[in-house]
């Protein structure tokens, strides 16, 4: 029977598959990529992220998850303005932090 759309395929990720060595690598540079309380305050503020769909708070959650080509092409949106330091309730300092990912996670997952 059709009912005008189909079912999509299941985004579900096996955490117990993922390897998660970068990730481990970018906490011990960057201590930052684990206070992050995904508030939204750094999405709700960047100029960028109504345009090319960049999300901090999404990249870390992607980084966590194993889908780091998603982040990385997700950073490439990314103008390092600090709008998103300034608001940001736990201070953490995100210019740093992105360019803590570029440097883990740039070469490795294109």
């Amino acid at each position: 029977m059709d009912f005008g759309f189909s079912i999509s395929r299941s985004s579900t990720v096996n955490l117990d598959s993922v390897a998660l060595e970068n990730f481990t690598k970018l906490q011990a540079l960057e201590p930052d990529a684990l206070k992050c309380i995904s508030c939204g305050s750094c999405t709700a503020t960047c100029p960028a992220g109504k345009f090319s769909g960049m999300s901090l708070r999404k990249v870390i959650h992607n980084l966590q998850r194993g889908r780091e080509k998603e982040a990385v092409e997700m950073l490439q949106g990314c103008m390092l303005c600090g709008k998103c330091s300034m608001v940001c309730p736990r201070a953490i300092n995100t210019r740093h932090l992105i360019m803590s990912i570029h440097k883990i996670y740039g070469e490795e997952a294109r």
